[in-house]
């Protein structure tokens, strides 16, 4: 406490300023807008998907119906993809979200209100399937990458009336951003590589006593999984997840199954 009173003696008078770094800054992120017409948007979106490759990316939509149209797009050319709407119950929410964060599923489909409050680290690429109309909300959207230090990808499909948005958008950033079109596209033939990770669930959490150490030690234990084949576990009151490398979900979700946790048989399965 002396210490502290003669530091505020000290600079009582002489103001100083503190400078801190934010997350992330336009600058770190890559921007690109590709016009297209509305029957092109679901095949720029694929393009998009497999020119860049991202491993993790959230494409916005700005209505649920929508969201739900591009993940079933998206699943039928062979894309991990699932969607996020503000009217999911908490429990599909909850398997939603840590299956993304896991890194189970590669794409998530969100309207902004879905998405509110949502903090994923690493996000590869951000998607504007629709431009929003408010420039905050596009700066709030594309905020979700480049965070960090590490460098982002924010990419936006425009129909020709949104072109003002576009202008809107890069006057509102004091910088230009680069516009192209869809037939800058290439096509991709590539199928979709599948995430590294793969989500069990198990019918036990907080309620049961279920401890990380727990999982982690009943499947590195007699399962014989290693350490790095084991990702984010995550304990709600009545369930778990825990994410596997994909080669060994099999051998793990079996383990499982047939073994115990903290002296007890659970119900585990594969999401």
């Amino acid at each position: 406490p002396e210490d502290i009173k003669m530091l505020s003696k000290q600079f009582q008078n002489k103001p100083i300023t503190v400078e801190v770094e934010s997350q992330h800054s336009a600058s770190q992120i890559e921007q690109c807008f590709y016009e297209v017409d509305k029957r092109q948007k679901d095949e720029a979106l694929v393009r998009l998907l497999g020119l860049h490759k991202p491993s993790h990316a959230v494409v916005f939509c700005n209505t649920k119906q929508t969201c739900t149209d591009v993940m079933e797009f998206l699943r039928s050319h062979k894309f991990m993809a699932l969607s996020l709407q503000g009217d999911m119950e908490q429990k599909q929410r909850d398997q939603t979200l840590v299956r993304f964060s896991n890194r189970s599923v590669s794409v998530l489909v969100a309207t902004d209100v879905a998405a509110r409050g949502i903090d994923i680290d690493d996000l590869d690429a951000v998607i504007n399937y629709d431009l929003p109309r408010d420039p905050d909300v596009y700066v709030h959207r594309i905020g979700r990458t480049g965070r960090a230090g590490k460098e982002g990808l924010a990419l936006s499909l425009c129909l020709e009336y949104e072109r003002p948005r576009h202008e809107l958008i890069s006057s509102y950033q004091a910088g230009a951003i680069p516009f192209k079109r869809f037939n800058d596209l290439p096509e991709s033939s590539d199928v979709p590589s599948k995430p590294a990770m793969v989500t069990l669930s198990i019918d036990g959490g907080k309620k049961s006593k279920i401890r990380p150490t727990d999982i982690l030690g009943a499947l590195t234990g007699a399962i014989g999984l290693d350490g790095k084949d084991v990702g984010k576990i995550n304990i709600f009151p009545f369930a778990t997840y825990v994410a596997v490398s994909r080669d060994l979900a099999n051998q793990a979700l079996k383990g499982l199954q047939e073994g115990k946790i903290k002296g007890r048989r659970f119900q585990v399965r594969r999401l």
